[in-house]
């Protein structure tokens, strides 16, 4: 007997090992498997159907595919950090404001997918880097600190599918996601 398979991507800084362990033990009879997808193409596995699922990371692309295509989930919100270096002087503080940030040279991102490389050069001293807290937490390094960045917007991770894919095993996914055991009604 052949069993289904849902793919599920995610984006870098979700760690989507717990849902796969819901998964198993609730003995379902699909397979679940795991695909890591760069930021850059979280519309675009979706639209080409290279996962069934995936862990978005909120805003989605506007254009591709359309919004209104997808069913998306709001799952949690990330908070925003800045990463410095461990010697940089804004390491003394339990949190940083916009103002602190004033004078201070921001690396900023030249594209979705950078990430490790602004990690890095915020690792030198020259500045510092603004991201969500798993992407700090997913590059850390010995010569990294980072600080919540307190009154800046968090993002916010969803979990989309195409509207028109919407199936039980999908919203077995969903109910995974949402804490539901097998034996639990919507």
């Amino acid at each position: 007997m052949i069993h289904p398979t849902l793919r599920v991507g995610f984006v870098p800084g979700v760690e989507p090992d717990r849902f796969l362990q819901r998964w198993k033990q609730g003995r379902r009879a699909a397979r679940l498997e795991l695909v890591p997808v760069p930021q850059s193409r979280q519309d675009e596995v979706i639209a080409d159907g290279e996962v069934d699922m995936c862990f978005a990371r909120d805003p989605l692309a506007s254009d591709r595919p359309a919004r209104e295509t997808l069913h998306a989930v709001p799952l949690w919100e990330e908070q925003p950090v800045v990463v410095i270096s461990t010697d940089h002087v804004l390491t003394v503080l339990d949190e940083v404001t916009a103002a602190d940030l004033g004078g201070e040279t921001e690396i900023p991102a030249q594209h979705a997918d950078d990430a490790a490389d602004r990690v890095a050069v915020a690792a030198t001293g020259v500045g510092y880097a603004r991201m969500p807290l798993s992407l700090a937490r997913l590059h850390h390094r010995k010569d990294l600190a980072h600080r919540p960045l307190r009154g800046a917007e968090p993002t916010r991770i969803v979990l989309v599918w195409p509207r028109d894919h919407d199936d039980e095993l999908r919203q077995a996914f969903v109910g995974v996601v949402r804490g539901r055991t097998p034996r639990s009604s919507r």
